[in-house]
């Protein structure tokens, strides 16, 4: 089961950092997925007749200064950081859509048959989900 969603008073950084990213992953999956986009479309402006349009060339006054041109690391790690920031995005959709059509649950059997998919779940999900769940918990009188 996923840690509690209170922030324990005795904890470390990376307990802090735990709970702070686990409270901001959609927002930070968006953020990594519009990088890869952005990082994606200055190495396709760069290497095709894209670049002369007047958006990208001046972005480009930006990304080639002093001599060293940055486009070739933008095609190296734009599709790759646009996958990565896809892949969360939509794990991250995936498992709050199952969350929350298994959170609809209007019987006690059916929500126990679906514990432990919530419980999985919960890993993806932000701390306000867990206190959804402990909420539901203590609606059917579940003990955890």
């Amino acid at each position: 089961m996923p840690p509690a969603s209170s922030t324990p008073s005795s904890g470390g950084f990376v307990t802090h950092a735990r709970i702070w990213l686990r409270t901001w992953r959609f927002p930070l999956s968006a953020f990594v997925l519009a990088a890869g986009v952005l990082m994606t479309l200055l190495a396709i402006a760069a290497f095709s007749p894209l670049g002369s349009g007047p958006p990208f060339s001046v972005l480009e006054q930006y990304t080639n200064r002093n001599g060293v041109n940055y486009n070739l690391a933008f095609a190296i790690m734009g599709p790759i950081v646009l996958i990565i920031g896809g892949y969360l995005v939509g794990a991250y959709l995936v498992a709050r859509t199952r969350f929350e059509r298994l959170m609809l649950s209007r019987s006690k059997a059916e929500f126990l048959r679906n514990l432990p998919e919530i419980e999985e779940l919960l890993w993806d999900l932000t701390p306000s989900d867990h206190s959804r769940y402990l909420e539901k918990c203590a609606e059917f009188r579940v003990r955890r």
